[in-house]
């Protein structure tokens, strides 16, 4: 990814697995299904944009066999390449910058992202393309958070913890990203003249037991140097609430995760 379009959450950093483990535990479930309703059949022709660790391709994989295609890239494939002795012959993986390098045009039936738009200063230029590579009739999925929409509240549930390091780190992303990008979703796809449009949002309430303090706690491991340095919290907060993650107690709602599907008009 180019200077202008650095990436906090690396796949370099050693977080990288860990978070990808997190997130397949926490959102997987949900993004087959969605991918599912599509009607992802044996023949297909798929695209994965920024596919981690390759889970939700070497699914896609096995759906659309060997006379179907999947083609996940990433800017940094080195955790998907882990899993190269297990990815099916069917599944190609390529080193590509989205918002950069380009895409063929009307080639796919379908093409999905998961949590990579919101990153991306040229994110309204990358789903403008993602809806071209589609053949006429193809499905896009992009699945995105919205953070801003929903934040924790004790007075609420005694068992919700607002955290000052997750908001710093909320604080901090957003100063690149748009926080509610993933609630946008539905009207950018009809204002690109998709059809058959659908959005719908999920929120976990995170804790010790489903991924999403280990979620949490990666990423105020790899951003804590920064919001440090940016005047966002201190060393002591970072561990107290590292700490209270720990805590058999602990639960902190999660970001909105909107899950929009749209299609290329056929005609």
């Amino acid at each position: 990814m180019s200077a202008e379009s650095v990436y906090l959450l690396s796949n370099a950093r050693e977080q990288a697995a860990g978070r990808m483990d997190a997130l397949a535990r926490l959102y997987d479930a949900t993004s087959r299904r969605v991918l599912e309703g599509t009607g992802v059949a044996p023949g297909w022709r798929c695209l994965e944009i920024g596919g981690g660790s390759g889970g939700l391709s070497r699914w896609l994989a096995a759906r659309v066999g060997p006379r179907g295609s999947v083609l996940c890239t990433d800017i940094d494939t080195r955790i998907i390449e882990r899993h190269r002795s297990s990815a099916p012959a069917n599944l190609e993986v390529r080193l590509h910058d989205v918002a950069h390098d380009p895409l063929p045009v009307e080639h796919f039936d379908l093409a999905f992202a998961r949590l990579v738009l919101i990153h991306l200063p040229q994110r309204e230029r990358v789903l403008e393309n993602l809806v071209r590579t589609l053949k006429p009739g193809g499905w896009l999925v992009i699945e995105d958070f919205d953070n801003a929409s929903l934040l924790p509240d004790a007075g609420i549930s005694r068992f919700e913890t607002p955290l000052r390091t997750n908001e710093a780190v909320r604080l901090y992303l957003t100063r690149s990203q748009d926080g509610y990008y993933g609630r946008r979703l539905y009207g950018r796809f009809r204002e690109l003249g998709l059809t058959q449009v659908a959005s719908e949002a999920r929120v976990i309430m995170f804790d010790r037991d489903n991924g999403g303090a280990d979620l949490l706690r990666l990423n105020f491991e790899q951003l804590g140097a920064q919001l440090i340095a940016a005047g966002l919290v201190t060393r002591e907060q970072i561990d107290a609430d590292l700490a209270a993650l720990t805590r058999a107690d602990f639960a902190l709602p999660s970001p909105v995760m909107w899950s929009t599907v749209g299609r290329r008009p056929a005609a």
